[in-house]
């Protein structure tokens, strides 16, 4: 095939190498104007997948144009706050008929929409039914490197998921089909937040018992989102839930997780985010998360309490506190 993809960050340049690996024809539209001869002529990505080898069938450009128009699928990878103004870029070039995949994680902090929301808002209803979204528990580096992963691609087109699955799937890389667009993008977008909770208290050397306590009870507390949102619970069981989940927040290569590790040691956000040159998803979903979850009226504490130290400055260990201390129930409650 001859794919478009826009989006030159890590993960935009993992899932670029895997397709151009089976041999598609790849455009790869990046931002950054100096990385275009960098993977054209040196064949690597230095800034966001440095060390690793890019095939030459793999070209990367500053015009969007050239990127999308006249391609047989376009693969869409930007950060999620960026998503909408690239998008309008992108439209006018996307060919019809041809299969859309997402794999940005997120919700809009201005409109509390999710990723899914932000494509059906911005591109005309022609274009709806090739959309599709791609998420689950995926290290760009490890996809790169061509470890194992298992990854869920969702659609309300069971058809273009199965074709779109099929494209991507190899002897490392093994897609999943669903039909659950909400849940499977909730999911992907809160385990950001909750990866940032846990590693706070990893920071913090709070110990085991707690790290698993966070990520329990953060997926009870997205899947409540979830299913308030229309969701099928069970999604959050899966490879976009438990599995994205447990990744994010136990894996030394999530960003979520340093970024809360930092905080439980004591730096703050500022001091963090300065010395990053890549997009922690989770700090802009925080907030997108707190304000969806008063909106909705779904109790959240964990993600409140991250949007707190995130934003409110409060520390880390009073946040702890705070969740110990609320009242007691049970465990199951409020989405069963």
């Amino acid at each position: 095939m001859d794919i478009g993809v826009i989006g030159g960050g890590s993960w935009g340049t993992a899932l670029s190498k895997l397709l151009a690996d089976k041999g598609n024809d790849v455009h790869l539209w990046v931002h950054e104007p100096e990385l275009v001869p960098k993977i054209n002529e040196l064949h690597e990505n230095t800034t966001y997948l440095p060390d690793i080898k890019l095939p030459p069938n793999l070209k990367a450009t500053n015009d969007m144009a050239e990127a999308v128009g006249g391609r047989e699928m376009i693969l869409s990878v930007p950060p999620s706050h960026v998503l909408r103004s690239v998008l309008e870029q992108a439209r006018d070039h996307i060919p019809e008929g041809v299969p859309i995949v997402s794999a940005t994680k997120g919700i809009e902090n201005d409109t509390l929409m999710l990723i899914s929301d932000i494509f059906e808002d911005v591109l005309a209803p022609r274009f709806h039914p090739f959309l599709c979204y791609l998420s689950g528990p995926s290290f760009a580096k490890e996809v790169a490197e061509q470890k194992p992963t298992a990854v869920t691609i969702a659609s309300y087109n069971h058809q273009l998921a199965v074709r779109v699955q099929k494209v991507f799937s190899n002897g490392f890389f093994r897609a999943y089909t669903s039909n659950d667009v909400i849940g499977v993008e909730i999911g992907g977008a809160l385990k950001n937040v909750i990866a940032i909770a846990s590693g706070a208290v990893s920071g913090m050397e709070l110990g085991l018992n707690a790290s698993a306590g966070m990520i329990t009870r953060g997926l009870h507390e997205i899947t409540r989102l979830a299913v308030r949102k229309g969701a099928n619970p069970l999604t959050l069981t899966g490879l976009a839930g438990m599995g994205d989940l447990v990744l994010t927040c136990t894996g030394g290569l999530s960003r979520n997780r340093t970024v809360g590790f930092k905080l439980g040691q004591g730096m703050t956000i500022d001091e963090i985010l300065d010395e990053m040159n890549m997009v922690a998803e989770g700090v802009k979903t925080s907030k997108s998360v707190y304000d969806l979850s008063r909106q909705m009226e779904v109790e959240m504490p964990i993600s409140e309490q991250v949007y707190q130290v995130l934003y409110e400055g409060k520390e880390p260990k009073q946040a702890v506190a705070d969740l110990m201390a609320r009242d007691l129930k049970p465990e199951l409650g409020g989405w069963m």
